[in-house]
């Protein structure tokens, strides 16, 4: 799992979370380095703050869209923005998902378990 947030002690604390749920995580500080450890360890679900400097999380998962790997992922936005107009943004460059920080730990790991749930149904692709 990817997780891309520019603030240190909300990824961090995210990737712990995650990583006690037991999934294997790599942390990006922005935009670029996501892309970097996305080309190196083709993640399954990325988890990225929309608002990080230089790419933001939006120009991120359309990037990542355009990858063989990406086409499948899991790509879920976190932001502090809630207004319909960002999730509008956020489902139009790539992600399936949009949660609002500070985002519930519980519903975040509900939803990457559907999403796991529905990969490995007997007749999935």
């Amino acid at each position: 799992m990817l997780i891309a947030d520019d603030h240190v002690d909300a990824a961090d604390t995210l990737a712990m979370l995650v990583n006690l749920e037991g999934y294997d995580v790599e942390v990006a500080r922005d935009g670029e380095e996501a892309l970097q450890i996305a080309d190196r360890l083709r993640p399954d679900v990325a988890i990225l703050d929309i608002g990080m400097p230089g790419l933001d999380g939006n120009e991120v998962a359309h990037r990542l869209r355009q990858t063989q790997q990406g086409v499948s992922m899991l790509i879920v936005a976190l932001t502090g923005h809630g207004e319909v107009e960002d999730k509008q943004r956020a489902l139009a460059a790539g992600f399936d998902e949009h949660f609002t920080k500070p985002v519930e730990p519980a519903a975040l790991l509900g939803r990457i378990a559907a999403w796991e749930r529905g990969r490995h149904r007997p007749g999935s692709a």
